[in-house]
């Protein structure tokens, strides 16, 4: 791997983790572009540098973590409510991703079965979910119905939330977009929604990110080396940073539906590419 393709693997993986646009199926839509072949060290490599992305969101809510550890240590009633909804939140995928990953891996990861197909349909399928959900939240609003914060989210409304993060082990779907979703849907408002999924996605991404270093980290830094995979990181950081502080200030003041457009433009620009065979 060159250092060009490090630094872009790693610039994709921060501005498109926590966008609801699927970071996976852009990594392995670049991977592809840029001739990377699939193998467990790209794999693992294209995961491992979530660990930029998911030091951007610590940063970014260390207060909020503050007051999740002040919860825990048993100061802070808010705080340890809101860790117990994100650990069942997160349980669901762990469970079903740790059962099926060989399967997941296997039949929809951009392999030689159905190719880069898996992602360009959770791409189209996706982008028309956001809109239809952005016109629901527009109905829902309209009808004055009362909407909350992180405050007011149950045990329940996070499993349903976990629930719906497991669609995300289709590559493509996007965690982000599930899971801010799942959260508009059980009754949250857009903020919290989104501060959710990010927080949500420490426990998922930190999970999935320890899991590929540990099985495969040493593969993985034998094909690509430290440096690379040190260039990937701070990309990924900063890219992430950029992206999470933009996305909580626009889908504030616009929903959605941008986003759905957008996957649904780009589903259909690379099924003509698939098509036309371009090299």
């Amino acid at each position: 791997m060159n250092w060009w393709q490090a630094l872009v693997l790693g610039i994709v993986e921060g501005l498109t983790e926590y966008l609801p646009v699927s970071s996976t199926g852009h990594l392995l839509l670049v991977q592809r572009l840029m001739g990377i072949g699939a193998s467990e060290a790209s794999d693992a490599f294209a995961i491992c540098i979530q660990a930029g992305a998911i030091a951007a969101v610590i940063g970014l809510y260390r207060q909020r973590l503050g007051e999740m550890w002040s919860g825990i240590r048993g100061n802070n009633p808010a705080g340890r409510a809101l860790t117990v909804n994100l650990v069942a939140a997160f349980v669901p995928a762990a469970v079903l991703g740790f059962v099926l990953q060989k399967l997941v891996k296997k039949y929809l990861f951009g392999g030689d079965t159905w190719g880069m197909w898996p992602v360009v349909a959770a791409w189209f399928v996706g982008g028309v979910a956001i809109l239809a959900v952005n016109a629901y939240r527009r109905r829902r609003e309209e009808k004055d119905r009362p909407r909350f914060d992180l405050e007011g989210l149950t045990v329940q409304m996070s499993l349903i939330i976990g629930v719906s993060q497991c669609l995300a082990l289709w590559p493509g779907t996007s965690r982000s977009l599930v899971t801010i979703v799942g959260g508009i849907l059980v009754g949250l408002r857009m903020r919290a929604a989104v501060e959710f999924s990010f927080l949500l996605g420490l426990l998922t991404l930190g999970a999935a990110t320890s899991y590929d270093a540990l099985k495969h980290g040493r593969e993985m830094l034998a094909v690509y080396g430290t440096g690379s995979l040190a260039l990937g990181f701070v990309a990924a950081w900063l890219a992430a940073v950029l992206a999470v502080k933009w996305m909580v200030a626009y889908l504030n003041r616009h929903g959605l539906e941008l986003f759905g457009w957008y996957r649904i433009a780009l589903a259909i620009a690379v099924t003509a590419w698939l098509l036309l065979g371009i090299r």
